[in-house]
C-alpha cells in the first residue's frame, strides 16, 4: 500500500486534489489546506472496498491517525471522518473528545448530537494517552468559558479555539476574567 506521497499539486477538487508524482496523478480526499502548484508531502491512509480504491491524505501521522481512531467508530465512515477533520482542526478535537464536549463535534456536517456523544465513548478512554493543550484540570474552565460566550451570540465553531488557547495561556483564571480576555481576542480578528 502506499504510505506517502510528495508531489505538485496539480488540481484542487470538492474534498480531493490530484497530487503529481512522476508523471503520474494520484486523486487523495484530504481536509488540509493546500495550494495549486504547491509541493505537499502526505500521508496515506488506503481504503479499499468492493467496488473502490481511495487514498486519504494528511500533513500529519498524527492527524492520519485520529482518522483512523474515527474511523473506528461505529457508523463513522471516511467520508464523516473527513467531515470532522475538515471542519475541526485536529487538537481541537483531541480535546473535545477529552472533555466530553459533543457540541463542538456536533458542528461537523453529518454529525448529530447522538454521534458526537458515541464518539466521545468510544474514543475517550483510547485518547488517554494523547497530549493536549489544556490539561483535564481546564476542562471544567473550558465548557464554562464555551457556555458564557454562546449565550453572548456567538458560534461554538468560532470561538472553540480562542477559548482553548486563552485557557491554556492562563491557567488558574476563572470564568469572569476569560470572558473579556475572549472578547477582546474575537473582535480583535
Amino acid at each position: 500500500m502506499i504510505g506517502k506521497l510528495q508531489g505538485i499539486v496539480d488540481y484542487i477538487g470538492d474534498g480531493f486534489i490530484i497530487v503529481m508524482v512522476g508523471g503520474v496523478g494520484y486523486r487523495v480526499y484530504t481536509p488540509e489546506i493546500v495550494t495549486l502548484g504547491a509541493t505537499v508531502a502526505l500521508w496515506i491512509e488506503t481504503i479499499v472496498r468492493e467496488d473502490s480504491m481511495r487514498l486519504f491524505g494528511f500533513l500529519s501521522m498524527a492527524t492520519q491517525n485520529l482518522f483512523n481512531q474515527l474511523t473506528t467508530v461505529s457508523g463513522v465512515g471516511p467520508k464523516v471522518a473527513m467531515a470532522i477533520l475538515g471542519t475541526i482542526k485536529a487538537q481541537t478535537l483531541m480535546t473535545a473528545i477529552a472533555t466530553g464536549d459533543a457540541k463542538t463535534i456536533a458542528t461537523a456536517p453529518g454529525v448529530g448530537k447522538k454521534m458526537a456523544e458515541k464518539i466521545i465513548v468510544e474514543l475517550k478512554s483510547r485518547m488517554g494517552g494523547a497530549t493536549f493543550d489544556i490539561g483535564a484540570a481546564d476542562g471544567g474552565v473550558l465548557p464554562d468559558l464555551l457556555a458564557a460566550l454562546e449565550s453572548l451570540g456567538y458560534r461554538r465553531m468560532d470561538i472553540v479555539d480562542v477559548a482553548q488557547r486563552l485557557v491554556a495561556d492562563n491557567p488558574g483564571a476563572d470564568v469572569a476574567k476569560l470572558v473579556p480576555m475572549a472578547l477582546k481576542s474575537i473582535s480583535s480578528k
